[in-house]
């Protein structure tokens, strides 16, 4: 990366499974926090220019991104909208800054999934209404469409991965008990819970082999984070964290044609991030990292295919408590998605606040001994086949 860039600010609101507030009041509320750990930074007057990461498919609103400008202070300011992860909007301030375009960025992303009153039949809208959909959708007897959980592709490729790499529902229930107990040493986590492998294996079948606890629970919430150039960082922080690589990747859209027990997107964003970073051996060169787990097999799946484990070898470390808070390479100690709260657009964000706050040695009792450089990656979701990473550094 020719220019420098630095994460010199960090604010969030939420994580709740419900909250009382406007999703604009999270905005604002995140915004502000984020604001004050810049330095005071004026948004009206320092920022150059903003990302709001949303979709209208979750905000129920056409061109949602014209309604937080007002939140953040973007009001007569360059504003762009990123329908997709909050790390692909991260990366879009990156580029950006990097571009030269901009020296400061302000990067927000939130969930306010509590309204969503269909959250099931919106995901089955995002399928292609005449290959898929109906496919998924149809009575066997009476050959008509009737409904159905778009949880069934997780379990497709939960059943495909667990094949094809000798992994044990017991290992993917063992990532819910670690995350979910992480959880409850974070003071902003809305899932923490003291769980036992065996309440995660008898809970109730989404899709086979799916379980209920597999799947990690929707929150309301909101990240907002402010970037800026190596010239101007230190004039807001006497801690930037450093970008030091991102990448991000989109798989086929045809879900016949997904690799359904790999995660192509991840390897390949992930190889794109090594190399801006310079990092040749992720096991050894990243410390720690915060890994999408909307259901508890992904975090296996992507910690692999990142390459901080074999193929098939990340169960295997999570039995041995590898991966817990004090393990060797701690994976997911803010307690993840499936501790924190499934955010939606919001989680890629939620990955990045949880490495910004163990570079800064700000993490209280989630703290890991050592973070020097950490690693957050984030999957859209459900039935998309796109995700993003970024690597952090102090």
């Amino acid at each position: 990366m020719e220019r420098k860039i630095a994460v010199v600010g960090v604010g969030w609101s939420g994580f709740k499974p419900f909250t009382t507030e406007e999703y604009r009041e999270l905005i604002f509320e995140a915004a502000v926090k984020a604001y004050e750990d810049a330095g005071g930074i004026n948004p009206r007057k320092d920022v150059d220019g903003f990302i709001g990461v949303a979709e209208d498919l979750w905000e129920g609103i056409s061109i949602a991104d014209e309604y937080y400008p007002d939140q953040v202070g973007a009001v007569f300011k360059p504003e762009n909208s990123v329908s997709a992860d909050g790390i692909v909007g991260f990366i879009s301030a990156c580029m950006m800054i990097q571009s030269g375009v901009w020296d400061t960025a302000v990067v927000e992303a939130h969930s306010k999934i509590s309204e969503v009153l269909s959250v099931n039949d919106l995901l089955l809208f995002a399928l292609d209404p005449v290959f898929n959909r109906p496919l998924w959708n149809v009575d066997p007897k009476t050959k008509k469409p009737v409904g159905g959980h778009p949880y069934m592709f997780a379990g497709l490729e939960m059943n495909r991965y667990l094949a094809e790499t000798g992994t044990t529902v017991e290992q993917c229930a063992k990532v819910v008990v670690k995350n979910y107990r992480n959880a409850l040493k974070n003071p902003f986590a809305a899932y923490g819970s003291n769980l036992t492998v065996e309440d995660v294996i008898c809970s109730k079948v989404v899709s086979h082999p799916l379980k209920e606890l597999d799947a990690s629970k929707f929150a309301d919430g909101c990240v907002v984070v402010v970037l800026a150039g190596e010239e101007v960082a230190k004039k807001y922080t006497d801690t930037p964290i450093w970008v030091k690589g991102y990448g991000f990747c989109s798989e086929t859209s045809w879900l016949e044609c997904h690799d359904w027990g790999d995660s192509v997107y991840t390897r390949i964003s992930g190889e794109m991030a090594y190399k801006m970073a310079g990092i040749k051996n992720p096991r050894k060169e990243v410390n720690f990292a915060e890994v999408d787990d909307t259901f508890s097999y992904k975090e296996l799946q992507n910690l692999e295919a990142l390459k901080i484990f074999g193929r098939g070898e990340a169960g295997k470390f999570v039995e041995e408590n590898l991966t817990a808070i004090d393990g060797d390479f701690p994976v997911n100690p803010s307690g993840g998605s499936l501790g924190q709260g499934n955010l939606f657009c919001a989680n890629g964000l939620q990955k990045i606040l949880g490495v910004v706050l163990q570079l800064r040695n700000e993490a209280g009792k989630f703290q890991v001994s050592k973070a020097e450089v950490g690693l957050a990656q984030a999957w859209r979701g459900i039935p998309t086949t796109s995700g993003a990473v970024t690597i952090l550094g102090r």
